[in-house]
């Protein structure tokens, strides 16, 4: 297997203090309304007060118990989220100041603190044509570090990519409705993914974060002839980005498009992110489209 040749460490090293910027954001609260909201279960009656709202009040138990009660309820048990990240090769490229597996593993560990923030279990395993580390979700601080640490270490990188192997070991590695959220740029799916993916998110509340980088999706425009390279078999093609360009942008758009809508289908939420942008306002624009759901 291939090994990444750029060290991680530097990035790395800030993870600390850009994921514990963002409880200055909306993004723990948030996660807290949609993900730990979606439902209470009813706990014990007590006596109604002056600060209570009139629609909370119990009519029935309350004429039984000849005064006026209403239902005390807490939120459901606390969840198992797991954060299944894609260490292939295509992951290890990048055209902006972030390699793809840069931004993915300050993502990955900004979830990661959000998610023990708001006092749930969160898990991880870093993926390539096999699983390549793995943490059952707990809800313990040294999770954070524990991730941190796998990020780091470069052996962990590089390979083929396997989508369906992927979802295979999550079958049989997680309680059932935990929440799956799969971060890669989805370069490489082969075979009847869409069936496993279907299979999975019938199982778990799964979301598809796609990480691309601006190549992704366009062609450079300064006329000079670009050497491309499939991340997976190597090989090599001299190209004049001139004569291509509009094809592989539709290529480019059309596949992430088909990607979105199979997810989608699958009753799985997504984001797309770029590596050229903050992640944040697209995590908030979605944690609000799903609260309005």
């Amino acid at each position: 297997m291939a090994k990444l040749k750029v060290s991680l460490t530097p990035a790395i090293g800030k993870l600390e203090v850009v994921t514990k910027s963002l409880v200055n954001t909306k993004i723990v609260g948030r996660y807290k309304s949609v993900f730990k909201g979606r439902g209470l279960e009813f706990a014990d009656y007590r006596d109604y007060t002056q600060n209570d709202d009139a629609s909370v009040i119990d009519w029935k138990a309350s004429n039984r118990a000849n005064k006026i009660l209403v239902k005390e309820f807490v939120e459901e048990r606390n969840l198992n989220v797991f954060l299944l990240v894609d260490a292939s090769s295509s992951m290890v490229f990048g055209s902006t100041a972030k390699l793809k597996n840069e931004y993915a593993a300050e993502l990955a560990t900004s979830l990661c603190y959000a998610i023990l923030q708001a006092s749930d279990s969160v898990g991880f395993a870093l993926f390539t044509d096999k699983i390549v580390h793995k943490s059952l979700p707990a809800m313990d601080p040294k999770q954070f570090y524990l991730l941190s640490k796998t990020l780091v270490d470069t052996k962990n990188y590089g390979g083929g990519y396997n989508f369906n192997n992927a979802m295979k070991f999550l079958m049989t590695y997680l309680k059932e409705s935990s929440v799956v959220m799969i971060i890669s740029d989805f370069i490489g799916l082969k075979g009847d993914w869409t069936h496993s993916l279907r299979i999975a998110s019938g199982k778990f509340d799964v979301v598809g974060v796609m990480v691309r980088d601006p190549r992704d999706k366009a062609l450079p425009e300064d006329g000079a002839n670009v050497l491309v390279q499939d991340p997976f078999s190597k090989k090599q093609l001299l190209i004049n980005p001139d004569e291509v360009r509009d094809r592989y942008r539709q290529y480019a758009a059309r596949n992430e498009s088909i990607i979105k809508k199979e997810f989608q289908k699958a009753g799985a939420g997504f984001i797309s992110l770029t590596t050229d942008k903050d992640f944040v306002k697209p995590l908030l624009d979605f944690f609000n489209r799903r609260a309005r759901k």
